[in-house]
């Protein structure tokens, strides 16, 4: 007769919610956050953080929104760091993206004006 062996731990295997994994994502991808530290927190691999937000990337498509300021006249003071992309618009307008903008903004910045 042979042998039969009985895990009775916790199951390693979990069941994580959208909401949980929502959660987890802006945690882990909010300013100056670290993901090693936010996945040991919630005991869960950090390799299983990354393949979430690529899934989440693969689900949304369509662009955000993003905080825009509209400056009326020429009177603005000059940024302190000058823009790396400047795309000049029709009647004089113009759209400046700085180095600290993300790439995802960038590039919605960019396809909107498609």
């Amino acid at each position: 007769m042979g042998q039969i062996t009985v895990f009775s731990g916790p199951e390693r295997r979990r069941r994580w919610s959208e909401e949980e994994r929502v959660q987890i994502l802006t945690e882990a991808f909010s300013p100056g956050a670290c993901v090693a530290e936010v996945a040991r927190r919630y005991d869960v691999s950090s390799a299983l953080i990354y393949t979430w937000r690529n899934k989440l990337r693969q689900v949304v498509t369509e662009p955000g929104f993003a905080e825009a300021v509209v400056v009326v006249g020429g009177d603005a003071p000059p940024p302190i760091t000058p823009p790396v992309i400047i795309i000049e618009l029709a009647r004089g307008s113009r759209v400046n993206i700085f180095a600290s903008a993300s790439a995802t903004l960038a590039a919605a910045a960019l396809k909107a004006l498609r």
